[in-house]
Order: C-alpha cells, then structure tokens, then sequence
C-alpha cells in the first residue's frame, strides 16, 4: 500500500502501519525471488505410541536479507490473495518433494492455500517430483482447509482426484473451526482431519470442547479418516484426546517445528 505524507498528517499510527505492512511486504518479495525460504518440519505422532511420528507437517518459513525468520502472521493474511501466494505455495512443495526425495522412508505433509489449488505450476513441479521418485507421491499429504473445501467444492474434488490417481493422500485442515456444511462432507476423500486446536486447547477442563471433540472424531470415524488434534500442549490435553478416540497427537507437547528434520522411524498410519 502506497505511503502518503497526507494520510500520515491525518494519522500517524494509521500510516506507520502502513508502511511498516509495505515494508514487510517488500521483503518478503524480495525473500521470494532469491528463494530464500525453507521448512520446518513438526512431527505427528500415533496417540498409541507417541515416540515415533507417523508423518511431519513442513512449515514454510521466509527468510530476510540477515537470514531471519519474517513471522508469517506479519504477511500471509496479505500475501495469499497476491501472485506472491502461489510462489510461497510452490515453494513449500519444491522444498517438500526435495525432503522426500533425501528422506525415503519420510511421509511429509505440504500445505496448499485456496488460491493455488489447481495452479499449474504448482501441478508441473509435483509431476515432475513425482516422476523422478515412485514412491514420492504416496509419501506427500497435502493439507486443505476446510474453508477452501466448502467454498470451492467442485475445484477441491477435481483437484483431489487428479492427485488421488498418483496416490497422494489429503489431511482436512482446521477440520470444525469453519462448522463444516456435512451435506459437501460426504463429496470429499480426505485420509485425514485435523482437529483445530481451539476444540484441544483445556480440553480436560473444558466439557464443551470434550462434547464437540468427541462429535467430530465420530464423524470422522463415520468416513474412515484418522484423526489429528492440533496444538496438544498439556498432557492432561493428550490424555482427554485418546480417551475421544484421536489417532494422533500434533502440538509443541510432541516437538516444535524445526528447521532441521530430525532423526526418526517413520511408522506409517495403518
């Protein structure tokens, strides 16, 4: 947003915002050009045995000219309505399908924002990847949220089943923050739902959150997906949660994402 000496007589606070948004914004385009992005992996791990992740989410993390890390809540909100957003998206899988490729035995989750489902650069990097490792495409999950599924139902479900074919597997992201519209729910093919983590957090002080945790894991159960709770930092949370019935746990309790992907047994969900 363009800065004005008229806008900041009127308001001072109101301009320095803006200024330090385009400040921002023009970093992280800069960031963008010189890829100067990478990943952090966080781990999910199985309720039933939490030492080992059944798969890692990659986080994509921006980087400024002195290699520190922009917070995303300073632009994404932003970025993802401009073309910027599909470069972060294609990004986050190049980096993704490279940590597949030096890691065999990983399963990595990438998350696709609603703007870029069925951008075909995104689609031609993911061939490609695909093509060079056989069994690439069955370790990548993407992530959707579930405002992207219900506000764009017919370009979700053609994109899923393009993907399905090469055996991708998808997660329902933030799966009950947006009151799901069930009727769609049946259209979709998710693998997986991730609970938000507003339902976990105090889950074992809060009865509501039990209730609600509870009617969305049945309804999960109801179509076969395994289910995620995010953002598990308590063990009295975790332990709430496996009595719900979660298949796996994702939250700082478990391991903060980190740049560097750790050592690890990969056990796949069954």
């Amino acid at each position: 947003m363009p800065y004005s000496k008229d806008c900041a007589a009127d308001n001072p606070l109101s301009a320095a915002v803006q200024l330090r948004d385009a400040n921002i914004l023009s970093m992280v385009r800069d960031a963008l050009h010189h890829s100067h992005v990478m990943l952090a992996f966080q781990p999910v791990v199985q309720a039933a045995d939490p030492s080992r992740p059944a798969f890692f989410e990659g986080l994509i993390r921006v980087l400024d000219s002195t290699k520190r890390v922009i917070p995303a809540q300073d632009f994404i909100s932003t970025i993802e309505a401009l073309p910027e957003g599909r470069l972060i998206d294609c990004h986050a899988l190049e980096l993704g399908c490279q940590a597949l490729k030096q890691n065999p035995s990983l399963r990595l989750s990438i998350n696709i924002s609603p703007r870029t489902i069925g951008h075909p650069r995104w689609e031609q990097i993911f061939a490609q990847a695909a093509a060079s490792d056989p069994t690439l495409a069955e370790r990548l999950i993407v992530e959707i949220t579930e405002s992207s599924a219900i506000e764009l139902p017919d370009v979700v479900s053609n994109f899923m089943d393009r993907l399905h074919l090469h055996g991708v597997s998808f997660a329902l992201d933030d799966f009950g923050a947006g009151y799901t519209a069930f009727r769609h729910f049946k259209d979709f093919y998710f693998d997986i739902v991730k609970i938000d983590g507003s339902f976990v957090r105090h889950i074992d002080k809060d009865v509501d959150n039990q209730i609600l945790t509870r009617a969305l894991v049945n309804i999960a159960q109801h179509f076969e997906m395994f289910t995620v709770a995010e953002g598990v930092e308590a063990t009295a949370e975790a332990q709430h949660l496996i009595d719900a019935g979660i298949d796996c746990f994702q939250g700082y309790l478990f391991g903060a994402p980190q740049l560097k992907l750790p050592e690890f047994q990969h056990q796949r969900i069954a």
